[in-house]
């Protein structure tokens, strides 16, 4: 007889023997419960996880397909780029300026023209730091911000550093570059504090900066700083004595332009050279340039007031003071500043103007003392209706502007290979003017502008032609247009307290100035629409488009 339960053994056993938990009986055991949390990104069972072929970067780590030679391609947008076209047979100022002018996502990527050994790129402070050493030579020099800018890029892309950005204002250089889109940009800069004219210097620094930019010269770092450290040893190619010279030679020059003779000639020379040398004495005292230019302002006006009160027969003591005038006026800073302010740098442009209205008020105060005093003592003779006589002499008009124009080119330090060609370019300036204005009775505005214009437009062919900066070319050229006669009768009217004639004829002469500056300008852009310049399809240049000033 088989065993039954017992009614103990069917009582149900207590929650502390069987728990709630505890599966019923007949049912299988659940395999043990894994320890480890889940969540519900989980991958279900069964289902493999696949594995990236390239891992994803992130906002912290650069792309592992970046390189100092091979960086990630920009994004492109869905209607696309106009496509630009760099012609490697263009002048590296215009295919420079192309770039800059180019928005910074829209510009194509260029092929740096100086090789590295190694993957890992060129040594970007090192190449920085030249950059602005070789912009510092040339803002230094006179030259406008925005072929300052294009001289900067372009070291920059020579040595493979994309994504450059360099920024220039009358004392402050800074350029920035960004390595990556993950990477921390570098930003350096360099103070311009003194500033010097050598035409020869600017050159060389030219010629330097053409053979980095060119694919068929192999310049590394070393060499371009050594080349760089030889162009700031040289010595300035005439000495001072030639300098003292020359500025006699202007001054004699300008002042046989305005109507005088020999006598004139000889003294308008005395006197800037005085003047000169004042100025230099100044100068190595550490005086400011305002008082230098009205200490050198002084002697030849004092000259002409002294020849007027010895009643000298037959002289014009309106063109010695003239003369004397015309190698003070600042042509060369008026220039940069109105050529930066049509090309969009205002900040350059108003701090190269006011540093022109400056020395012009230094001029103004040396002159009108002298002249003051002068007329204190007698000197009546000092009188505009009489310095308003004309003389047309064409021939001897014609030499005297060479004249001036080449001493103007020795005193910018010109390279001797220069200084005939700027002199020709003086003379043929002076013709046009003379042409325009006493033949064709023009007024003297449009006659100067249409004049300096020619400058402008020789300056930057000649200058292509050299792979050179055109400010050789130009500068000393627009020295016989400088409005000196309406300057020294704008003060001899405040001399005689005729405030109304002296305002209209000081601003003459600023008409005068700015039609000089407008004209090289635009002279310049001429030469560039007829030369291959590269730019978008099509040949045009892209520049800056405004519509009613917004």
């Amino acid at each position: 007889m088989a065993e039954t339960d017992g009614p103990e053994d069917r009582k149900p056993q207590s929650d502390e023997v069987r728990s709630a938990f505890v599966p019923p009986t007949g049912t299988g055991t659940p395999p043990p419960e894994d320890s480890s949390t889940t969540s519900e990104f989980a991958v279900p069972p069964g289902l493999a996880a696949e594995t990236p072929s390239e891992p994803e970067g992130s906002a912290f780590t650069p792309p592992q397909t970046y390189s100092a030679q091979n960086s990630p391609p920009a994004f492109t947008p869905a209607h696309g780029f106009p496509m630009i076209k760099l012609a490697k047979e263009a002048p590296w100022q215009d295919r420079m300026r192309t770039m800059l002018r180019i928005p910074v996502h829209e510009r194509p990527a260029m092929e740096a023209a100086q090789k590295q050994d190694d993957e890992s790129g060129p040594a970007v402070p090192r190449v920085l730091d030249l950059t602005l050493r070789i912009g510092e030579l040339l803002l230094a020099g006179g030259e406008g911000a925005e072929d300052v800018e294009a001289a900067m890029f372009g070291v920059t892309q020579a040595y493979g550093l994309e994504r450059c950005e360099p920024t220039v204002t009358f004392t402050l250089l800074s350029i920035s570059h960004q390595p990556s889109l993950v990477d921390d940009p570098v930003t350096a800069s360099r103070t311009v504090r003194r500033r010097g004219t050598d035409y020869t210097r600017l050159a060389a620094v030219y010629h330097l900066i053409d053979d980095i930019t060119s694919e068929d010269v192999d310049v590394s770092l070393e060499e371009a700083y050594r080349g760089l450290a030889g162009i700031r040893r040289n010595r300035h190619p005439y000495p001072g004595w030639a300098l003292t010279t020359a500025n006699g030679l202007l001054a004699g020059g300008a002042s046989v332009l305005v109507g005088g003779g020999a006598l004139v000639f000889v003294a308008a020379m005395v006197g800037a050279m005085l003047g000169d040398r004042l100025a230099w004495l100044l100068a190595g005292r550490g005086l400011p340039e305002f008082y230098q230019f009205a200490v050198a302002a002084m002697p030849p006006a004092a000259v002409g007031v002294a020849l007027t009160l010895a009643h000298v027969p037959d002289l014009r003591a309106s063109a010695v003071i003239t003369g004397g005038l015309f190698a003070l006026l600042p042509g060369r800073a008026l220039v940069a500043g109105v050529q930066d302010g049509l090309t969009g740098y205002y900040i350059t442009a108003s701090a190269r103007l006011l540093e022109v209205v400056y020395f012009f008020i230094s001029i103004v105060i040396g002159v009108l003392i002298v002249i003051w005093l002068g007329l204190q003592f007698g000197a009546n003779q000092l009188n505009a209706e009489a310095a308003l006589t004309g003389v047309n002499r064409p021939v001897i008009q014609i030499f005297a502007a060479m004249l001036l124009t080449f001493a103007f080119a020795i005193l910018l330090q010109q390279d001797r290979s220069t200084v005939l060609i700027v002199t020709l370019n003086g003379g043929v300036a002076w013709i046009v003017y003379g042409a325009l204005h006493y033949a064709g009775h023009i007024s003297a505005v449009p006659s100067t502008a249409v004049a300096a214009g020619l400058v402008g437009l020789f300056g930057q062919l000649f200058s292509r032609y050299r792979y050179a900066s055109a400010l050789p070319y130009v500068t000393a050229a627009i020295g016989p247009l400088l409005p000196g006669s309406a300057t020294y009768f704008g003060m001899l009217y405040f001399a005689h307290s005729d405030v109304n004639r002296g305002l209209a004829s000081v601003t003459k002469a600023a008409a005068l100035a700015l039609a000089i500056a407008v004209g090289v300008n635009l002279g310049g852009e001429i030469s560039r629409l007829f030369m291959k310049a590269p730019g978008v399809v099509g040949g045009q240049r892209r520049a800056a488009k405004r519509t009613r000033g917004f």
